[in-house]
């Protein structure tokens, strides 16, 4: 069994216990997310942590979405609990990386690839080598917009 998924599970006690309603929701929401992706498709399986970690990203773009959806909706409310549930989420992925470290291994890619100034031809090339780098550490939108500004 997957550790992170075991981590998930006791910190929705934990939450429970505590009574805090926010964090023991989003937890359940979040283990649904997890049981739903082990039994979609042909057969059941159980998540590796580096499957659950995709579940949990998907989870937090969904809610960051959400809040500027709500945001534009005049709902600051909802949106104030999209986020707070998002920051929940949050504590399970690793670090972020700065704007700062994606131009770096963006270049480090165009570089390696031989394609500076390629233009959008060479973007599914260089997205191949990032995508694996930055797995979850990242938003695929900002390293899309990188990766075209660099081989602009």
């Amino acid at each position: 069994m997957s550790t992170l998924k075991d981590r998930l599970r006791s910190d929705l006690t934990t939450a429970m216990k505590a009574r805090d309603d926010v964090r023991s929701s989003t937890l359940r929401m979040i283990l649904t997310a997890v049981t739903n992706a082990e039994v979609a498709g042909k057969v059941a399986k159980e998540l590796t942590d580096d499957e659950v970690l995709t579940v949990l990203s998907s989870e937090a773009k969904k809610r960051r979405e959400a809040a500027v959806a709500f945001e534009e909706g005049d709902r600051p409310e909802s949106a104030a609990k999209e986020r707070a549930e998002a920051a929940v989420i949050q504590d399970y992925l690793p670090a972020q990386l700065s704007p700062e470290e994606i131009a770096d291994v963006v270049s480090a890619a165009v570089e390696k690839l031989g394609v500076a100034g390629a233009g959008p031809q060479a973007m599914g090339k260089v997205m191949g080598v990032v995508t694996p780098q930055v797995k979850g550490r990242a938003d695929g939108a900002a390293v899309a917009a990188e990766v075209r500004r660099q081989l602009a």
